[in-house]
Parts: C-alpha cells; structure tokens; sequence
C-alpha cells in the first residue's frame, strides 16, 4: 500500500515538529517548510498527498500559498488558524482549502481530519480514474460488471443480445460495422439474414436515444452498417 506524503507548513518548530511526530506514528510520511515559500518549493520536490498549512508565517502566509498552489494541485489543504483569525479561516476555505483546525487543537483530532479528507481524495482520483470495464460515450454508459446499461444515469433495461450489439459498438465508437459483422460477432455463426439486427437497433435506438428518429448515439451508415458515434 502506498504511503501518503504530508507536508507540513509552519513556522513554529515546535509545532511542527510535534505534528511530524503524531503524522509519523500513524504511517505517513512528512516533510516541512517554516514558510509558503519553502513549501512550494518542496511541493516542486516531492509528491505530495495533503499539505497541514499554517495561516500567519513570515515571506509567505498561508493563504497567498494556497491561493498559489491551487493553480497547479488539486490534493487536500488542511489550514491550522488562531481563533482570532476567524476571517482568514473563511477566506482560507474561499480560496481552496478543504479544512481547517483551530489552534490550539487536540493532535488526534488534526490526525482525524487528515484521515478523512485522504480518504475523500482517494475517492475522489478513483473516480476520475479510466475502468477498462466501464464504456462511456457522452451520456451513454455501459458496465460489463454489473451488465447495466443507463443514459444520463438513468438505467436502461435491455435484452441480452441488445446489450452484445451495444457492447461492440461502444467498445470501437466512430467505427462503422456492417450488420453480417454484427451478426457474426454476437451470434457466433454466419450471417443468413440481417432483417434481425435492424430490428435489434431500432429497439435500442428507442431505449437510449431522446429522439430516435434523430439519434445522437446509434447511427446508421446507410449502405455500410451502423455505429456509435463519438461524443466530444
């Protein structure tokens, strides 16, 4: 399993050391800057997972370090802020932080804050992250785990062999297959007769498109076959 990398942003070395500590007993791994400056240069360094950030340190604060820092990174910022510095706190959130901790604060509740919002992140990559089984042309998606078929998250109830037509269509969007093709390939065997692969397109067009007289998904291409046409 991977070790997450925090990076810790404060100018009390003290402080900082303390939390490097409690971050280090609990399994990650952490690196240090005494000001924003020091840690966008460790950020230019090293990969990092979520970054503790003071609010008030010298040459850079807290919220000029976020606001720069979320030009190019997208990981969680925890913000650590004096109780009276209540309007910072806001602007903090306003600007890109994800959360914030109120000094003085109990360390297994900061250790609790970065173990959700990680968790959060993670969810977060997970989703953005491309699954060979999952097929999706704009709103058109299809699950080969789950075998579902849904439009704009609406699930679309579909026959067996309307489901081996689509699969081959959107696993090769753009590409056009003629209906023998077709035929073959979710039959296994030769094609004798194609009327029944128009009639298995004109019920899919029915389930998935809007307007299936003006489909934006199935199309055909009158003389070759039919396709899933790509989505920008």
């Amino acid at each position: 399993m991977e070790t997450n990398h925090i990076l810790v942003v404060e100018d009390d070395k003290e402080i900082r050391e303390g939390i490097k500590i409690y971050l280090q007993s609990q399994g990650y791994e952490v690196f240090q800057a005494a000001d924003g400056i020091e840690g966008l240069e460790v950020m230019g360094r090293e990969e990092i997972h979520l970054a503790i950030v003071d609010i008030m340190m010298p040459r850079m604060d807290g919220i000029h370090m976020t606001m720069k820092l979320r030009e190019k990174y997208d990981f969680p910022v925890i913000m650590l802020s004096a109780k009276s510095e209540e309007v910072d706190k806001v602007m903090g959130l306003n600007i890109g932080a994800d959360d914030y901790v109120t000094k003085p604060f109990q360390p297994m509740e900061l250790i609790a804050r970065v173990n959700s919002q990680l968790r959060r992140y993670r969810r977060f990559l997970e989703k953005l992250e491309p699954k060979e089984n999952v097929h999706v042309i704009g709103g058109l998606e299809l699950n080969e785990d789950t075998i579902e078929v849904s439009v704009d998250g609406k699930p679309v109830k579909v026959t067996p062999i309307e489901y081996k037509i689509l699969l081959l269509l959107m696993k090769h969007p753009g590409r056009v297959f003629s209906a023998e093709e077709i035929y073959e390939r979710v039959w296994q065997e030769r094609a004798i007769s194609t009327d029944t692969i128009m009639v298995h397109v004109r019920n899919i067009r029915e389930k998935i498109e809007l307007d299936p007289k003006n489909p934006k998904y199935l199309k055909v291409v009158w003389g070759v076959g039919y396709k899933i046409e790509k989505q920008p």
